[in-house]
């Protein structure tokens, strides 16, 4: 089974070296950052195209004014999506100057990339601690990560924001698909710092039906890529395999929420894969189970071989607003 898609992944205060970051911004026209980390040029319009749920074209500025009074926003991604990556690091850069310069929130990125349990070593290299050689040797960073994650990171750490590892320790994942939900409460105390309260929730019925479909496309060799894209995680498919993946979903959520205590009045941009995020499910649910009322928006990046033809039946159900991203030319790799 390794080689389905079910390979999901391989899906405080920083330094105030200020270094400066240039942007051009237009509604149709080229955007770059000169940001640490390869962050390439993308252009609106021709690399991506942003709508709302009703399939009306909009932009990255009006996005992030529309979200200014929520608490959340969940950010889906592609995992091999280079385009999306570097969308992100944008729509994380807008946040911070709509949301954090203007409004004087503390904005804070959640990132499923790293582990609860390396928290510290995140938090040490933020705050100019240790070395960046060093921090990636003690955090378990996710593949790929300089190309698709660095950027994230510095821009980050140059502003001065929250970084928050909120994704649950993969040695407890793997103890669930194995052994099921219930064989946590084995686990000490110390451990059960880097999970969510247990027992976490499971699936509910609409996010157990969509994992199905996916299952399905992933056995019968439809899902695109062998990297993720929106794929279900890693381990081998059990009838804990879902439960292992809600724990990732209760993880982040938890993480969130917890985060929004910590900084009263503050705005998460979490970053994840899109199922996660996609259709309301995932994270959205554990959000609501832990804190009620928390007030969340949602963006989910999909590829797409034209960036202009929106599909009201693939795409409304998604999320809040749909980044369709073009997908690499025959010979721009994957």
């Amino acid at each position: 089974m390794s080689n389905l898609t079910l390979s999901l992944r391989r899906g405080l205060v920083g330094a105030a070296a200020c270094t400066t970051l240039v942007f051009t911004t237009t509604p149709l026209g080229a955007v770059q950052t000169n940001a640490h980390g390869s962050t390439p040029s993308i252009t609106a319009g021709v690399d991506f195209q942003m709508y709302d749920r009703y399939g009306q074209p909009t932009t990255l500025t009006a996005l992030v004014d529309a979200v200014v009074g929520e608490e959340v926003l969940l950010v889906g991604e592609e995992h091999d999506d280079m385009v999306g990556h570097a969308f992100q690091t944008l729509l994380l850069n807008q946040v911070v100057r709509r949301i954090g310069s203007d409004s004087g929130r503390t904005v804070v990125l959640s990132l499923e990339m790293f582990e609860r349990d390396v928290q510290y070593v995140l938090d040490e290299y933020l705050d100019g601690l240790i070395s960046e050689a060093h921090f990636l040797r003690s955090s378990r960073p996710w593949d790929e990560y300089e190309g698709r994650y660095r950027a994230l990171v510095e821009h980050a750490r140059a502003f001065g924001l929250p970084v928050l590892a909120s994704n649950a320790p993969r040695r407890y994942v793997n103890r669930v698909t194995r052994e099921g939900p219930e064989s946590l409460m084995a686990l000490s105390e110390q451990a059960r710092r880097h999970l969510p309260p247990l027992p976490y929730p499971g699936p509910s019925d609409r996010y157990r039906a969509q994992w199905d479909a996916l299952m399905t496309e992933a056995m019968l060799g439809v899902t695109s890529s062998p990297e993720g894209d929106r794929a279900p995680p890693r381990p081998e498919l059990t009838s804990n395999a879902i439960y292992a993946q809600a724990l990732w979903d209760a993880s982040m959520g938890h993480a969130v929420t917890e985060a929004l205590v910590h900084h009263i009045g503050g705005f998460v941009i979490h970053m994840a894969g899109s199922f996660h995020v996609e259709n309301g499910t995932g994270i959205p649910e554990r959000i609501a189970d832990y804190r009620p009322g928390t007030r969340v928006a949602t963006v989910v990046m999909t590829k797409v071989d034209d960036v202009r033809a929106w599909s009201e039946e693939k795409h409304a159900p998604l999320a809040d607003y749909v980044v369709l991203t073009q997908k690499p030319g025959p010979t721009e790799g994957s």
